[in-house]
């Protein structure tokens, strides 16, 4: 036979695998891939790697503080705490 062309090849194997199963891919919800030059690549996975890193390290932070029992408090030595202990007295 004569060679088909990739559109009638793509269309005859689209209606095979319709013959054979009900299964559709999903919608994409995305955009398609695109092409990134290599500065873009780079800034992207440095960006990604210090987002990790500071995520990890905050994990870290928490699980120590857990099992020694840590517990952070907030410190105002001029603020709410050092006016309870002021006495109060009357100008009359």
């Amino acid at each position: 036979g004569s060679p088909l062309t990739t559109e009638e090849r793509r269309l005859r194997d689209k209606k095979h695998l319709n013959d054979i199963t009900a299964a559709r891919l999903p919608p994409l919800h995305h955009s398609p891939a695109k092409l990134l030059s290599i500065e873009e690549s780079i800034a992207i996975q440095i960006q990604q790697k210090e987002a990790y890193e500071e995520m990890q390290g905050k994990l870290a932070a928490q699980k120590l503080a857990e099992r020694l029992n840590i517990k952070m408090l907030r410190f105002e030595p001029e603020g709410e705490a050092s006016m309870q202990y002021r006495e109060v007295r009357d100008e009359d």
